[in-house]
């Protein structure tokens, strides 16, 4: 009899904890972690505009990777339907050379920073301690404190000599990036450790692009290049989470 209720008590002790778990409606749950964007970039040739001189033919950039503290706010719809806010703290990212500019090196940094908006679904039953979902939304991907190097600014003279336009010489430049807003997925789980806290790691794939827009100061005028650069990065977070 006693081996009985104990079982019984014990089942139901599992089956309350396993309830006291679940992800609900009208929670909040908050993830903190290490964020990486990792670029899957490439970009189009570097086209002089101003004065007219064309394209560089392969000349082209890429964009490093960068890790900082990411942090993403939930709120639970029903126990399987969330709608997410990913932020970050400011990501920073060389761009560099790359193709025929390869042998350039840095030619400029930027800062950026891209919230993301999901809806999210959660696959399994509310009391299952892993916790798997998926979510798709878009991203909003702000570029700021954009600068040059003075590889850039030195660079100048050559890239448009290649075009046909000798002596030309540059005292500075200045790089202005825009703003890009495109489609985001993700995939993450969750690993229930208490009622209100848990282990997280997740992915995201966003479409970020941006144009940039190159301005140097010369001793032949104002000289004006273009690049559209596709970062479309891979996100990556490993943290923890609490609910509320």
């Amino acid at each position: 009899m006693i081996n009985k209720l104990f079982s019984l008590g014990l089942l139901g002790s599992i089956m309350m904890s396993g309830v006291a778990y679940a992800h609900d409606a009208g929670d909040i749950i908050i993830r903190n972690g290490l964020v990486s964007v990792q670029p899957m970039d490439s970009s189009n040739d570097l086209y002089i505009a101003a004065p007219e001189l064309g394209g560089i033919s392969n000349g082209k950039v890429s964009v490093d990777s960068d890790t900082q503290i990411g942090l993403s706010l939930t709120y639970m719809i029903s126990s399987q339907l969330g709608i997410e806010l990913l932020a970050a703290t400011p990501f920073s990212h060389d761009i560099n050379g790359s193709g025929a500019l390869a042998g350039a090196g840095k030619l400029a940094d930027t800062k950026q920073l891209p919230p993301t908006l999901s809806v999210q679904y959660y696959f399994l039953e509310p009391s299952s301690a892993l916790q798997p979902y998926a979510g798709i939304g878009i991203n909003y991907t702000n570029f700021f404190q954009e600068s040059t190097t003075s590889t850039l600014t030195n660079s100048i003279g050559a890239l448009a000599a290649m075009k046909g336009a000798a002596g030309v010489t540059a005292t500075s430049t200045a790089l202005k990036l825009d703003d890009s807003i495109g489609m985001a997925a993700q995939v993450g789980v969750d690993y229930k450790m208490t009622e209100n806290m848990g282990l997280n790691a997740a992915v995201w794939y966003a479409d970020i692009a941006t144009s940039g827009t190159i301005i140097a100061d010369t001793n032949v005028g104002e000289v004006r290049a273009n690049i559209d650069v596709d970062v479309n990065p891979m996100v990556y977070m490993v943290g923890a989470y609490i609910k509320f």
